[in-house]
């Protein structure tokens, strides 16, 4: 079950990525190296861990396949799947590969799942990321969720100072009332 439902969440959400490049594809020139550099990302990471699964079965020593854990983190997989789904097709044109690139007449998102946190695709990585983690047990899943939180941090600060400077008042105002990551923690925060 765990195979098939991580395989399963991975696969419709690279699917979607490449279908997503492909259907809003810039008409420039320059602009249509940015979805092939996309590709060659999710081929990266595809391809990784495939290696990963065949070179390191003995991590699978780390595993618990307790009901209380992957029941949870099959819910988190999936609600995180299609949160981060929706983020990527309301985002729609507007997505870059590089978070310091914006698009031509680019627009702040603010509403669908950007209304429930700034960040909502890399809330849904992380989201899957450790939805794996719980469902597939420790080992290499573990890796791959310290990996993708040390990849997303720097991208986060670098998006954060760009939609700062491009929309000055209007980002902070959205700010000061949507959450980074997290759900509901602004909430608890402001209550403190």
């Amino acid at each position: 079950m765990a195979t098939v439902a991580t395989t399963a969440c991975w696969g419709l959400v690279i699917a979607t990525w490449i279908g997503a490049a492909l259907y809003w594809r810039p008409s420039s020139r320059r602009r249509r190296r940015e979805p092939g550099r996309a590709l060659w990302v999710i081929g990266l990471v595809v391809g990784g861990i495939l290696v990963s699964r065949l070179a390191w079965h003995d991590l699978d020593r780390l595993t618990d396949h307790s009901w209380w854990i992957e029941v949870p983190g099959l819910a988190l997989l999936v609600i995180s799947t299609v949160f981060t789904i929706w983020a990527r097709l309301r985002l729609g044109r507007m997505w870059s590969a590089s978070p310091t690139a914006l698009q031509t007449n680019h627009e702040l998102r603010t509403d669908g799942p950007y209304a429930i946190t700034r960040h909502p695709i890399y809330s849904g990585l992380l989201g899957m990321l450790l939805g794996t983690v719980l469902v597939n047990g420790f080992g290499v899943s573990l890796a791959f969720l310290f990996v993708g939180a040390v990849f997303l941090t720097p991208r986060i600060v670098v998006e954060e100072r760009q939609m700062s400077a491009t929309f000055p008042d209007e980002y902070a105002r959205y700010r000061a009332r949507v959450p980074l990551l997290v759900p509901g923690l602004h909430v608890l925060r402001r209550s403190h």
